[in-house]
């Protein structure tokens, strides 16, 4: 047996490249870049266009067969994963290398397991509608072919967020859909409203990217090294590369358990028998190598010395390769990575190791040990235990700390947690997502159903093998979800703007699924994200197609989408009523439950009630606020409902003027309907509901995934799970009937005024001011912050800046004055010496041959003369 073995990541080598995935929605953005304003002025196929009701066909063609294509390989990519056994489901595609800089090593790769697969099947899925969908809503757009390079931008870097293999790949998809989101938002730049929203967004979502950037640094320094007391870092000098045993994963369960039971007592049996056999028995039998780490490098066996190396011998593979054939038995490993890397903590370029011992029919993975950005070497590091079973670089990381004492792994994953912050919109930060319904409808459905306010949660859960080693971090994370979940919740009991009320039902739900991530129950946040997807993308779709009959009655943006206005709609534009009211069920669970939320929102607040991951905050507490928060979604949500469709028209040329939806809309939102009402049972119901022990189909789909985050529940029966589950239920009917009562069908014709004098109206209809404060404090702080750097550029910069020029002056004035009076001076006077000289001498040359005689007697003569006197 390996001196090293764990649960590593078993890696298969995706037959199709991953990257193909967000490569075509790139290929549709810059075809349309390039073509589509061309393509929208040619009359290719103008005629189709105007029978589908849709804008150019050559673009829509582009952009939505480019989504169609990423969702087949998608699917390509579900069943290639069904095929594998449960604990290797794990797809690597390599694409090249970006990065190498010492032991940092950075390659563009992608990988697809259960949860990347899911979300990207969601993005692909719900987006591929979306795209539909807009190519009637957007019909009329003058920039249409620009609409639809941005929204095929936006898929492109969803995908590159949720398929990276890396924290680098995740970051450029993080950052591009920070930019898609600013040129979606502002999409109608020439509106100065519009133009802000965006760059709101942008802004708001800088400062998570602040927190992500710091908490990354701080795990990629804390896996290699530490800070002393002292302020000096002390690498710690691990070797790069370890041979490690890959251990079998288990099951879900009580199967689960039984098969790591087997899996463990095999690796038992292996080992014994390994010291009994001699060398015979391990004739012709083979194991498996698998190496990703810093692609390019050369993996050789049994190299005894630097001269056998020096020959250039044939490598045993080079760098990513997966399962490959290796015979049985002990071998000495040279890693040789090439391109100056270095990969040793002590510099050498050169890795060994000396005794890898591969077993039959098992893998060893040459793991990397250290400082990595990539997920998979850093959750393997994590469970990567000695020949005791110690899991020493777990243990080595949980004994650091940063500043003030506090766990290096805490302070990391609150950093992480401040980019999620920034752009799920959590508490402080969500104010740039109700200002998002500036951008057309279609973008307000991507955003908040399919892509960019899921990239928070989905990091979390990529990470849950880190931030569950950190209950105060945990806590925190639930806590805010909480306080986000309930707070936006009240905020949307008295909006009016249909797409508002979305809105923050939208921040709501994330931190529902915050909640989820914080009390432990990953899955259960995954499941709701997906949930969230279809009956969020039904609601804000639903809502467009109001909007977009609504213009026929009201031109105006605000007063087209004030549900004051709207009334009765149910009448004028069944379908759209029914996918909406569909919605509403789901998102409730009242007044029937057993669509799609019902399923993820009750499974969150029962892993809420017995968690024990949360550290210092009660996980009563945050069920308390999750179940205050899902009966205020049931109040305000049936709210929108019956202000919209039931009830007397506002208008009276509602009647005559407002007209169902063409098909294209229609029918996407049918087919959101159908997944809003079914995908909860389907992928949430589980046998033990009825006395069975089967676990929830998504359950068993993302436990590999989710396997090592240490979590744990308190063990409630079946009993006190479906109580609380009929309590959920029961307060949602009530809150359902208070918004029947009141806005239902029958409501008041001053059902305004009155809701007005309602306690709390005033506070709650304002957003609790919010934005006011931040305007009153953050944004004038900072703008005062601006005059204030200014006038210091202006007298301080600028005046030591002008003192500076002016005793430059000063002193090329002296310097000047000294040339001009005393340098010039003497070489003046030299020369006018000179002359004054020469002028009295020249009077000795008369020209007269006896003058000339006389004066050289009379030189002979005072020479001798003084020779004399000399002697």
């Amino acid at each position: 047996m390996s001196d090293y073995s764990g649960q590593v990541t078993h890696v298969h080598a995706s037959l199709a490249p991953l990257w193909w995935i967000p490569l075509l929605p790139l290929l549709g953005a810059v075809t349309n870049a390039l073509f589509g304003r061309a393509l929208q002025r040619s009359a290719f196929g103008r005629e189709l266009s105007r029978r589908l009701h849709i804008g150019s066909f050559g673009v829509t063609l582009v952009a939505v067969s480019a989504m169609i294509g990423a969702f087949l390989l998608g699917i390509a990519g579900l069943v290639a994963l069904v095929g594998l056994p449960p604990g290797e489901r794990y797809l690597y595609s390599f694409a090249w290398q970006m990065v190498r800089i010492g032991s940092l090593d950075v390659n563009f790769a992608f990988a697809m397991d259960p949860l990347s697969c899911l979300m990207t099947l969601i993005i692909t899925g719900v987006g591929t509608l979306i795209h539909v969908y807009a190519a009637s809503y957007m019909e009329a757009e003058p920039s249409y072919w620009r609409f639809f390079t941005y929204l095929n931008l936006f898929v492109f870097s969803m995908l590159l967020l949720v398929l990276g293999d890396n924290f680098i790949v995740m970051f450029f998809g993080w950052e591009g859909v920070g930019l898609c989101s600013y040129l979606l938002i502002g999409f109608w730049y020439r509106d100065y409203k519009k133009a802000s929203a965006g760059m709101k967004a942008f802004v708001v979502n800088r400062i998570g990217d602040w927190g992500f950037v710091v908490g990354l640094a701080l795990l990629f320094w804390g896996l290699g090294a530490r800070w002393l007391d002292d302020g000096r870092f002390l690498s710690d000098y691990r070797a790069r590369f370890i041979a490690v045993e890959a251990e079998p994963h288990g099951g879900h369960g009580e199967a689960g358990r039984e098969a790591a039971g087997r899996g463990a007592a095999g690796g038992a049996r292996d080992a014994g028998e390994g010291g009994e056999r001699g060398p015979a028995s391990l004739v012709g039998a083979r194991g498996y190598l698998t190496f990703t780490g810093h692609p390019g490098a050369r993996v050789y066996l049994g190299i005894a010395d630097a001269a056998q190396l020096a020959s250039n011998p044939r490598p045993f593979g080079v760098s990513p390769f997966v399962r490959k054939e290796i015979p049985a038995g002990a071998h000495s490993v040279v890693i040789v990575p090439g391109d100056g890397a270095v990969i040793a903590g002590d510099g050498n370029e050169i890795a060994a190791i000396e005794r890898m011992r591969v077993s039959p029919g098992k893998e060893v993975v040459l793991a990397t040990v250290g400082s990595t950005v990539t997920f998979r070497e850093i959750h393997d590091q994590l469970v990567i235990k000695d020949a005791s079973g110690k899991a020493f670089l777990k243990e080595a990381l949980e004994s650091k700390t940063a500043w003030g004492g506090a766990g290096l792994i805490t302070v990391a994953c609150l950093f992480l947690f401040v980019g999620a912050v920034g752009k799920s919109a959590q508490i402080p930060l969500y104010v740039w997502l109700p200002d998002a319904m500036a951008g057309p409808t279609p973008v307000s459905a991507l955003i908040h159903a399919a892509t960019m306010v899921t990239a928070g949660v989905y990091l979390i859960a990529r990470l849950c093998f880190l931030f569950s080693l950190s209950p105060t971090a945990s806590g925190v994370i639930a806590l805010i979800g909480a306080a986000t979940a309930l707070f936006a919740a009240t905020i949307g009991f008295f909006q009016y703007d249909i797409k508002k009320v979305l809105a923050y039902s939208t921040v709501s739900q994330l931190g529902f699924m915050f909640i989820g991530v914080g009390v432990g129950a990953y899955w259960a946040a995954a499941f709701h994200l997906m949930t969230h997807a279809f009956f969020k993308a039904c609601l804000f779709l639903g809502s467009g197609s109001v909007i977009h009959g609504m213009h026929a009655v009201l031109h105006g943006e605000e007063a087209a989408q004030d549900m004051r206005n709207m009334g009765g709609l149910r009448r004028v534009m069944p379908r759209t009523a029914r996918a909406y009211q569909v919605a509403c069920l789901a998102i409730t669970a009242a007044p029937i439950p057993f669509f799609a939320g019902f399923w993820s929102k009750d499974e969150i607040l029962w892993k809420a009630f017995g968690t024990e991951n949360t550290g210092p905050i009660p996980g009563l507490l945050i069920y308390a606020m999750g179940l205050a928060a899902a009966f205020c979604t049931s109040f305000y949500m049936w709210r929108s409902y019956y202000l919209t469709f039931e009830g007397p028209h506002a208008r009276e040329e509602i009647a005559t003027k407002v007209h169902e939806s063409p098909p294209a809309i229609t029918w996407v939102l049918a087919i959101l309907a159908a997944l809003s009402a079914l995908a909860g049972v389907v992928f949430g119901f589980s046998s033990h509901f009825v006395g069975g022990h089967g676990e929830p189909l998504l359950e068993e789909w993302l436990h590999p995934v989710l396997a090592h985050a240490e979590v744990s529940f308190k063990p409630h029966g079946l009993g006190l799970e479906l109580a609380l589950m009929a309590l959920s239920v029961g307060g949602a009917i009530v809150a359902f009937s208070r918004a029947r009562a009141r806005y239902g069908a029958r409501r008041s014709p001053r059902w305004a005024e009155e809701e007005r004098r309602l306690p709390g109206y005033v506070l709650l209809s304002n957003r609790y001011y919010v934005d006011e404060i931040y305007d009153a404090t953050v944004v004038r702080g900072f703008m005062a912050l601006r005059l204030f750097l200014a006038e210091m550029d202006r007298w301080i910069v600028d005046g030591i800046v002008n003192g500076v020029a002016v005793l430059s002056r000063a002193a090329a004035w002296v310097t000047g004055a000294i040339d001009r009076h005393l340098v010039d001076g003497v070489v003046n006077a030299v020369a006018e010496g000179t002359l004054r000289a020469g002028a009295k001498l020249r009077a000795l040359q008369t020209g007269r041959i006896q003058s000339y005689i006389y004066f050289l007697l009379g030189g002979v003569a005072l020479f001798s003369i003084v020779r004399y006197f000399l002697r």
